[in-house]
């Protein structure tokens, strides 16, 4: 398996590489990053080794990384009919505009003429709704979703950051309208956060969404290069280290430790376990990773290589499993039994109820 194991997204037809470049890290404007000609060159190793899916939006560094995309895929031809670039809108560049931003009509194509200005393209291969906008109504979302596709500004569509219950009342308003449906879910999936497999990873699996997850790594705190110590230390300037000392706790730490534990029994790295392992979910279909060098681009490519063994997945599972709200942990603790049967119209219909799962039918 490697970056040219292409799969469809969702319910389309459209190819994409496994792993997703991320472009957040492209532009040093948030005060850590990648410049651009470094952003440049993990461009040419990613889309070298055959991968074709790069993920950004409006408002990553301000713009500067849809730019730097733009200013190298937009202005060739070749890269950018064989490049899947992906963008976002939602977040609002201009102080003081309260149209400038959010998921109405009006906000929406201002902010996808600025993108296609930047990415320097005429469309967009997926555009993704950043996170839920609560002041819109939904059905105006969709509906000028489906205008821009049938423009043809806009190839697929996709959600990221939205409840279940407003992604499903999407797609069953673009299906009974005859709108365009969704295709993709982008999510933050990782050992350390799991409580997605709650509602949206089997709302994604039924509304024909793929999965793309975003910080697999959480942040880097899961890449096996921190410890308590360096932690204790602080974040270094120009990096995202206040990220991981915000989520380093007991948990987390031991979580890592079993990464580096069998990172040495399968001669890999605790970054590689972690990507293979959300890589190996169900329902996801392309993991979004980040990088600021060519190195860590590299590094991140070899979870292809790990084949994580059954034992190594239950060891994760155990330290990670995530607790769900009402009613997921109920649900999974009742399984539905034979009470009788009720006769109608001379049928024999069976009444369920519940009872409690078994301990052999809890494992």
């Amino acid at each position: 398996m490697g970056l040219t194991s292409y799969t469809t997204l969702g319910r389309s037809g459209l190819r994409v590489s496994p792993l997703c470049l991320g472009a957040m890290t492209f532009g040093m404007d948030w005060g850590w990053g990648a410049d651009a000609a470094t952003s440049k060159r993990i461009i040419d190793a990613y889309m070298d080794r055959g991968g074709n899916f790069i993920d950004t939006a409006n408002i990553y560094t301000k713009g500067h990384s849809e730019k730097i995309i733009g200013d190298h895929i937009g202005t060739s031809p070749l890269k950018r009919e064989r490049a899947v670039i992906a963008t976002k809108f939602m977040g609002n560049l201009f102080t003081g505009d309260p149209n400038g931003g959010g998921a109405h009509r009006k906000g929406i194509h201002q902010q996808l003429h600025n993108s296609l200005r930047r990415l320097k393209t005429d469309y967009v291969d997926l555009y993704w709704m950043h996170f839920e906008d609560p002041f819109t109504p939904i059905d105006e979302t969709m509906r000028t979703l489906d205008d821009l596709v049938r423009a043809g500004k806009v190839r697929y569509l996709g959600f990221s950051d939205t409840p279940a219950w407003k992604c499903v009342k999407a797609q069953m308003l673009a299906e009974m309208r005859g709108w365009t449906p969704l295709v993709a879910l982008q999510i933050e999936y990782s050992l350390l956060e799991r409580t997605v497999e709650g509602a949206l990873i089997p709302m994604a699996l039924d509304m024909g969404l793929g999965v793309t997850p975003w910080s697999p790594l959480k942040g880097g705190l899961l890449t096996g290069k921190h410890t308590a110590e360096t932690v204790a230390a602080g974040p270094q300037k120009g990096t995202r280290g206040e990220w991981v000392t915000r989520h380093w706790n007991a948990r987390s730490a031991a979580v890592v430790d079993a990464l580096r534990s069998i990172a040495g029994q399968v001669r890999s790295t605790p970054a590689a376990i972690a990507l293979a392992w959300v890589n190996s979910r169900l329902g996801v279909t392309s993991t979004i990773i980040g990088a600021r060098t060519v190195e860590q681009l590299n590094e991140n490519l070899k979870c292809f290589d790990v084949h994580l063994l059954p034992e190594h997945l239950a060891t994760l599972d155990e330290l990670t499993r995530p607790t769900f709200h009402f009613p997921f942990e109920f649900l999974r603790n009742v399984r539905p039994v034979f009470q009788g049967g009720t006769t109608i119209n001379g049928e024999t219909s069976e009444a369920w109820g519940m009872a409690p799962k078994t301990d052999a039918e809890r494992h």
